[in-house]
Parts: structure tokens; sequence; C-alpha cells
């Protein structure tokens, strides 16, 4: 299994998973453009992938999801103009090509909002980001995974450090809202194991996060709890950085 990330955070979103000849997309968020562009960067025909899922309906995941009438998507709630699209039923697995996919519903402020786990057979990867806390049902069925795309989104002192107004600020730091550095970094050494190979911390706020932060407060945490090793990948990923697991 590898996987490539071509846009995280608040100005778009979208990671690509690949095993064999199949592919996976998640999330579309940026511009049809930008992700034609991104698609023949790294050298993916898109629409000849196994089909696109949708973690929920705010734009920065969805806005260009008619670009992908013609594969199937799956999103746990209706996608009313699109004619392939398949309404998932959370923590039932359901197959997308070589792939199985379990989504996990998650704490954010719309009306339904999932991270995946997905498995090829052979590896598991992660994708879990626009949650305000992860449940103790969540964090059973995420551990031990080989790879985490996961968010790590804000520093809440650089947060209310911001001219952001005072309900934006409340909003975030909610249960409903985005996972700060620490939090973060405390649920990803609860679920590390052996196997883990890579962690990428993505949906990062370019206002109230800083890259290096949210790595460092990660990699210390697993220092001080000696979980680092050094052929653990640690990386924070930038908003229109594409990034390709097979570099690592």
């Amino acid at each position: 299994m590898h996987f490539h990330i071509l846009a995280s955070g608040s100005k778009g979103n979208c990671a690509v998973v690949t095993s064999g000849d199949d592919s996976l997309i998640i999330d579309c968020g940026p511009s049809v453009s930008y992700l034609k562009d991104a698609f023949a960067k790294i050298g993916l025909q898109w629409e000849k992938s196994a089909g696109l899922l949708i973690t929920h309906s705010h734009s920065d995941h969805i806005k260009s999801v008619t670009m992908f009438s013609r594969l199937p998507v799956y999103a746990p709630f209706p996608i009313l103009s699109l004619q392939n699209e398949r309404i998932i039923d959370p923590y039932k697995p359901f197959k997308v090509g070589c792939f199985t996919v379990v989504a996990l519903v998650l704490s954010h402020d719309c009306d339904i909002c999932v991270g995946y786990v997905i498995t090829d057979g052979r590896e598991t990867l992660v994708q879990l980001t626009d949650t305000g806390y992860i449940s103790q049902a969540n964090l059973q069925l995420i551990k031990g995974a080989d790879y985490y795309i996961f968010e790590s989104n804000h520093d809440p002192e650089m947060l209310m450090k911001t001219s952001r107004p005072d309900w934006l600020k409340r909003r975030i730091l909610s249960d409903s809202g985005h996972m700060s550095n620490e939090y973060a970094s405390d649920i990803l050494s609860r679920c590390l194991s052996e196997r883990t190979k890579q962690i990428i911390l993505a949906h990062i706020s370019e206002e109230a996060n800083d890259y290096d932060l949210a790595y460092y407060t990660l990699k210390n945490l697993l220092i001080s709890r000696h979980q680092y090793r050094q052929d653990l990948y640690l990386k924070a990923v930038r908003q229109f950085e594409i990034y390709c697991s097979l570099d690592h």
C-alpha cells in the first residue's frame, strides 16, 4: 500500500491510496484545475480509480465532487447531484476495489463526519481529520495501523492570539471542532505499534499553528514516552504540498 497527500488544510483536502492496480481517492476539496494538475504530477489516471471517499460536507472536502460523477462516490450522507453515489453505513466494512474500508463517526460541526480505516489485506492506513476528540471506541479501531494521516490542527495559545472572532475560536477548541497538537500527539502515542511506519500530521492551520511546532510536539512526546524509533517517519504536511509515501 502507498499513498499521496495532494492537499491538506482549510483551503482544500485530497489524498490518494494505491495498492497494485487499484487506487482510492479521499475527498476533493481543491479546485478541479488543481486536482487535475496534481493527479498528473503523481501519474494517476484518476478516471480509472476504484472510487472516491467523502468524509463530510464542508466545502474544503467536497467542492469538486462533480468532477468524479462517473466514479462510485462513497459518503455517509446523500450527494444529490450524483447518480453514482453510495451511502455508507459507519462501522460496517465495505469493499472498494482491492480495499476494505470502515468509516468511523467523528465529532465535527456538521450533520455527520467520518474518518476512514483502509486496508488492502496486508497493510492498513488510518485517515482521520476534522474532529474535536476521539472516542474510546474509535481509539480501539485505529490502534496499530501501518500509516496515519492524522489531524494536528492548531496550537491553542497561537489560536487565541489570532484575530479570529471568539465564536470561531470556541468552535475550533470544542469537542466538535479540531484536534490540537497536544491532543493529537497523545492519541497517536496511544495508537503507535511496532508495525507503524509513517505518521503524517495533516489539516494544519496556517494561522493558528506552525509546521515545526506540530512535528516536534509529536516527536518530543514519543521520545518522552520511549516510543520514538529511527525507522518511524514523521511529517507535518503543508496545505498544497504533494507528499508521496514512496519517497520514505
